[in-house]
């Protein structure tokens, strides 16, 4: 089962923790809270959240509870990208790759690394 969706926000929240693991709510505020204008109380309740949903985990250590993520940032990338293309395009990858053509701002890391993932559906597909 998928996990439940997360926000912008959230997302920016997992990748500052994955960065920072494990760390405190206190330690998060003041790290990632206070450069998003984030009250302490806020910070605290999307880490809740986030623990609910699965994304992240706790321990107490010295009667302070210390959050990581329970699965990185990776995977709620690609599950927010996956319900962008299900919900808003229907499916199909086409126009964000016509969108990233057109942009022209592609990077040379990241067109390698687009070339290696057409590469490896090339193979997924030789497979089937």
């Amino acid at each position: 089962m998928p996990r439940p969706s997360i926000g912008d926000q959230e997302l920016a929240l997992l990748h500052y923790l994955a960065e920072h693991e494990p760390a405190s709510v206190g330690e998060v505020a003041a790290g990632f809270g206070e450069t998003h204008g984030l009250a302490r109380s806020t910070v605290l309740t999307m880490m809740e959240r986030l623990r609910a949903k699965g994304y992240l985990k706790r321990r107490q250590a010295q009667g302070v509870y210390r959050y990581s993520t329970a699965t990185g940032p990776g995977e709620a990338m690609r599950s927010a990208v996956g319900r962008f293309v299900e919900s808003t395009l229907s499916g199909s990858v086409s126009p964000f790759v016509a969108w990233m053509a057109e942009r022209g701002e592609v990077s040379d890391d990241e067109l390698a690394e687009l070339q290696a993932l057409v590469k490896q559906l090339q193979g997924t597909r030789k497979e089937k």
